[in-house]
């Protein structure tokens, strides 16, 4: 007698890569377009099991931003953390943030940038600021140690050149969002680098 064939087994639900599908699903559309519905169908999950391994959208949002700060993000930290002067950090993240933003197989700009973007959620929107804000802190205390170290002029407005920094890879996130080439963004970067103060 033939035996019945059987069903084969679903697939187990691996969380990580379920992760990393959000993460990519946030930064595309940002917390706020993106829907419970779009995260159930994007992790291949109904949206109980969504719950029931994430503990809902926003708890999912916050995780995914912490992930991607380590495996996506960080290159900010990196470069303040690994070069020795203020001036040689910053050339580096603004060499760097072209490529960043403009990554095969990943979506373009920056989900710390710009995830927050059109949510009225006050606490999406603190951490966000929190992280953004976070950078531009660690900037100005890395332009203020060369300015103590005689790297800078004592005079050096070191709040307004993290800011500008900053403000440039804002602009750089969003023009990658917007389309624009890597040689494009290339080449407002380095217009922007050599107008960072001068060094001694």
């Amino acid at each position: 007698m033939a035996s019945t064939p059987t069903r084969g087994r679903p697939r187990a639900f691996d969380r990580d890569i379920a992760l990393d599908q959000a993460i990519r699903l946030f930064w595309r559309k940002g917390y706020e377009a993106t829907s419970v519905r779009d995260l159930s169908d994007e992790l291949g999950i109904g949206q109980p099991s969504l719950y029931n391994a994430f503990g809902g959208k926003r708890a999912l949002f916050d995780e995914a931003v912490g992930v991607y700060d380590s495996e996506y993000g960080g290159f900010i930290v990196a470069a303040l953390t690994e070069e020795p002067t203020a001036r040689e950090a910053i050339r580096r993240i603004l060499s760097e943030a072209p490529g960043r933003y403009t990554r095969r197989g990943l979506p373009r700009g920056c989900l710390v940038a710009y995830g927050d973007a059109g949510t009225d959620d006050p606490e999406v929107r603190a951490a966000l600021t929190k992280m953004r804000e976070g950078n531009t802190t660690a900037l100005r205390r890395k332009c203020d140690s060369d300015v103590d170290a005689g790297r800078l002029p004592a005079d050096t407005d070191t709040a307004a050149v993290a800011g500008y920094v900053m403000a440039i890879l804002n602009g750089l996130a969003q023009r990658a969002r917007d389309g624009a080439t890597r040689r494009e963004l290339d080449g407002i970067a380095r217009v922007a680098a050599e107008a960072v103060p001068t060094f001694t």
